[in-house]
C-alpha cells in the first residue's frame, strides 16, 4: 500500500496544506464556541485516522492547584487544571486516548493524609484514582513512588481504577527463567480495542497495546516493603520478553509507558533511566516517559544520543514527557493508516503543553480548573487542609532553605538534630551503644527544577504538620548505618559533587552543578569540615569514582581532632540513602537499625519533646578559601529576607538569575 504520509514529514507541511480549508466543530460549552480541528483530523480520509495520545506523568497526588506545604493556591500544578488541556485536545480531534505514566499515589500531604491518617480499607477510593476515573483515563503504569506506602496500600488503592494499570518488570516472589515465566504483580501489558473513526466517518477498531516499566531500583528504595515479596527485571530485558507476545496477540501499535527518564543510549543492566535503549526495542512504536520531572520535547535533551529534542523522537519514534504535578501534558499525534487488516503509524508529531506561562518571575495560568475534577475530591482536599494545619510546637526563629546549598542551614540542622535525638535513644541497650552518632541530612526543597519558590520557609512561631512536611518532603523512614571515618570522608566527597570545580582567584564562576540533585547534598552533623572547590569532584553525579585521588573535603574533624579513618561511627539517615540511593560510600550493606517511624514523624516528636525549637546553624561546614575567587549561585527571591542570617560566608546580591531566580555572589 502506498502512503501519502511520511513519518519524517513535519506537521507544518500538513498544516500549510489545510489552512485554506479549515474545519470547525461546535465547542462543548456553547453552540457559538468554535474550535479548529487539528490538521491530521482534517487530512484524514477513508482508512486513515487521527489518534491523539495524551499523557500525564508524576502527578504525585496533585489534583487541586494547591501547594499544601505553603497552604496556598498554586497556578503551576494540579490535574484539575491539566484537565482543561484534555478538553482542548478532544475538541480538536476525532479520536484520543488519555494515559498516565506513573507516580500518582505519593508526593504531597494529601497522599500522606490518605496513607497515614485516613487509611485505605477494602473498597475505599483513593482521591487520585477518583479524579482519574472522572477524567476517563484509559491506562497507567507504576512509578517508583507507588511503592512508598507498601504493597497492601498500593493494591487497595488501584483496585478502584476504572482503567488498567500495567507493569512488565515487577514480579511476585522470585523471577522466572525469562520475563514470560514471571508471576506478575499486575498485568505486564494490555491490548485495548480502541474504537476510532477514519476521515470518512467510518468506524474501526485499532488494537492499542500499552506496556509499563518502573526503575528496578525500587528494590533498594523501598526494600522494607518489597524484599521477599516482589522482584524486578531490567526494563529492556522485560520489554524484549513481552513485546513480541503483544505483537503475536494482534497489537497494531504498541506504546511503552516508561516511568524512566531519558538518559544514556548505551544499555546497561538495571539502569534507572532506560527510555532511550527501551525505544530501540523492536515492536515499540511510541513512548511516554517520565520519572525525571522534565519536559520532552525540550531543549534539555539537545545533545542526547539517539534523541531529537525538537522533533520529539527517540530512535526515530515519537515520545513525550509531561513535566510533573500536572504542570504539562505530553502529547503524541498519530496519523494511522490501515494496512490490510491492521493499522500502522504513517506520520506523527509530538509536543508538551503547559498549564501556565511565565511572566518574569510569575507563572500565569493559561487554563482554569475543571470543576467536576475539583468536586470529585473536595472532601479529601478539605480533610488534608485540616491535617496539615495542626500545630505541634513552636520555633524561636525562621526555618528556611534559601542558602542551604552554600552554608550550614537551620532547616537541615533541625532534621539532623531530630535524627540524632531519635537514634541516640534507639541505640540504648544495643551493642552499638556508645559509638559516636553522626547525622546526614539534605535540603530537599532548594529550588532547581522546582522553581524559584521551591524552598522551605517556615516563619517564627507555631510549627504545624504542614511545616514539618515542608522541612522533610518525602515519607522516608529512619535508618542507621555503621561506617568508618574513611567512609564518612568519602560520603562527604560524594556530597561535594554538588559544586563545580573553580579556579583560585578567578571572578564570577558558576558554583552549582545543575545536574546534581539537592537531595544528594548530604550535610553531616557531628563533624566539622571544609570543602575545597579548587579540587575536582571525586565522584560523578551518579556516584561513580572519576578522580580517585581528589580531596575536596579538608580539615575533617571529630571533636576538634582529625578524624580517625578506622574509627567507627553510627550515621542516622533515611531508608533511601541507607539502602544505597545515590550510591554513597558507607551505604547499601551497612544498615544496623531499621526504624518503624518516618523521618517526618521523628521530627514531629522532636518538636513536641522540645516544645520550642531554637534553629540555628552551628557552622560545622564551610568553603575553604580560594585566593579571593568569587562564585555565583541562584536562589529564590525571598532569600533576601534572610541574607543577614547567613553565617561564615561572604555573600552579596548579584542581580537577577534566569527563570525568576535571584543571583548572589560569594567571595572565597
Amino acid at each position: 500500500m502506498t502512503s501519502k504520509f511520511d513519518k519524517d514529514t513535519p506537521l507544518s507541511h500538513f498544516t500549510n496544506s489545510v489552512l485554506s480549508r479549515r474545519s470547525f466543530v461546535a465547542g462543548a460549552a456553547a453552540a457559538s464556541s468554535l474550535v479548529m480541528l487539528h490538521p491530521y483530523s482534517v487530512m484524514a480520509a477513508e482508512n486513515t485516522a487521527h489518534l491523539r495520545i495524551m499523557e500525564t506523568t508524576d502527578l504525585h497526588v496533585h489534583v487541586y492547584p494547591y501547594d499544601y506545604y505553603r497552604d496556598r493556591k498554586s497556578d503551576a500544578v494540579g490535574l484539575a487544571r491539566t484537565a482543561s488541556l484534555f478538553k482542548q485536545i478532544r475538541d480538536e480531534s476525532t479520536n484520543s486516548m488519555l494515559i498516565d505514566n506513573g507516580d500518582f499515589l505519593q508526593g504531597n500531604p494529601m497522599g500522606d493524609y490518605i496513607a497515614y491518617e485516613r487509611g485505605m480499607k477494602e473498597g475505599d477510593m483513593h482521591p487520585i484514582i477518583t479524579a482519574m476515573n472522572t477524567l476517563g483515563f484509559e491506562g497507567s503504569t507504576f512509578g517508583n513512588h507507588e511503592f512508598n506506602y507498601g504493597l497492601d496500600f498500593l493494591m487497595k488503592s488501584i483496585a478502584g481504577a476504572n482503567f488498567p494499570i500495567v507493569s512488565a518488570n515487577v514480579a511476585k516472589g522470585t523471577l522466572g527463567a525469562n520475563p514470560r515465566a514471571d508471576t506478575m504483580l499486575v498485568k505486564p501489558y494490555v491490548i485495548i480495542d480502541k474504537k476510532i473513526k477514519d476521515g470518512a466517518g467510518n468506524d474501526h477498531t485499532v488494537k492499542v497495546g500499552l506496556i509499563g516499566f518502573v526503575p528496578p531500583q525500587i528494590m533498594n528504595w523501598d526494600k522494607r516493603f518489597l524484599e521477599g515479596n516482589v522482584n524486578t527485571r531490567d526494563i529492556v530485558e522485560a520489554a524484549k520478553g513481552w513485546v513480541p507476545e503483544m505483537k503475536e496477540k494482534g497489537a497494531d501499535i504498541i506504546i511503552a509507558l516508561s516511568h524512566s527518564g531519558i538518559g544514556s543510549a548505551q544499555h546497561s543492566d538495571g539502569m534507572e533511566n532506560a527510555s532511550v535503549p527501551l525505544a530501540g526495542v523492536d515492536g515499540i512504536d511510541a513512548l511516554l516517559t517520565g520519572h525525571s520531572h522534565l519536559v520532552f520535547p525540550g531543549k534539555k535533551f539537545k545533545d542526547f544520543a539517539a534523541v531529537d529534542s525538537e522533533k520529539g523522537t527517540i530512535h526515530g519514534k515519537p515520545a513525550a514527557m509531561g513535566g510533573f504535578w500536572g504542570s504539562h501534558m505530553g502529547l503524541i499525534d498519530l496519523m494511522l493508516e490501515k494496512d490490510g487488516s491492521s493499522w500502522r503509524i504513517a506520520s506523527f508529531a509530538t509536543e508538551a503543553r503547559s498549564i501556565y506561562k511565565r511572566d518574569g518571575r510569575k507563572k500565569i495560568p493559561v487554563v482554569e480548573s475543571v470543576q467536576s475534577v475539583l468536586d470529585s475530591v473536595k472532601p479529601e482536599h478539605e480533610a488534608t487542609l485540616a491535617y496539615v494545619r495542626r500545630s505541634v510546637g513552636k520555633t524561636s526563629a525562621p526555618l528556611q532553605s534559601y542558602f542551604a546549598l552554600v552554608a550550614d542551614d537551620p532547616s537541615v540542622q533541625i532534621v539532623s538534630k531530630a535524627q540524632t535525638w531519635y537514634i541516640n535513644d534507639m541505640m540504648k541497650g544495643t551493642k552499638w551503644e556508645g559509638i559516636p552518632i553522626l547525622s546526614a541530612a539534605a535540603p530537599f526543597k532548594a529550588g532547581g527544577r522546582g522553581g524559584p519558590e521551591y524552598y522551605t520557609d517556615v516563619s517564627k512561631g507555631d510549627v504545624a504538620i504542614k511545616n514539618v512536611s515542608d522541612l522533610y518532603l518525602y515519607p522516608n523512614t529512619v535508618r542507621a548505618v555503621l561506617v568508618t571515618g574513611a567512609q564518612v570522608k568519602d560520603w562527604l566527597e560524594r556530597s561535594a559533587g554538588m559544586f563545580n570545580q573553580i579556579e583560585a582567584g578567578k571572578a564570577d564562576q558558576v558554583l552549582l552543578n545543575s545536574k546534581f540533585p539537592s537531595y544528594n547534598f548530604d550535610v553531616m552533623d557531628g563533624v566539622t569540615y571544609q570543602i575545597d572547590l579548587t579540587q575536582p569532584s571525586k565522584f560523578d553525579v551518579k556516584g561513580a569514582v572519576i578522580n580517585p585521588d581528589a580531596n575536596r573535603i579538608v580539615n575533617l574533624q571529630f571533636k576538634g581532632k582529625p578524624i580517625d579513618p578506622n574509627a567507627k561511627f553510627v550515621v542516622a539517615t533515611n531508608n533511601y540513602r541507607a539502602s544505597g540511593g545515590g550510591k554513597f560510600p558507607g551505604t547499601g550493606d551497612t544498615i544496623i537499625f531499621v526504624a518503624p517511624d518516618t523521618n517526618r514523624d521523628v521530627i514531629v516528636r522532636y518538636i513536641v519533646d522540645q516544645g520550642t525549637i531554637n534553629p540555628s546553624a552551628d557552622g560545622n561546614w564551610k568553603f575553604a578559601p580560594a585566593n579571593g575567587a568569587t562564585v555565583l549561585f541562584d536562589t529564590g527571591p525571598k532569600g533576601k529576607d534572610y541574607i543577614g542570617d547567613v553565617k561564615g560566608v561572604n555573600i552579596e546580591p548579584a542581580g537577577d538569575g534566569p527563570d525568576g531566580f535571584a543571583r548572589y555572589r560569594i567571595k572565597l
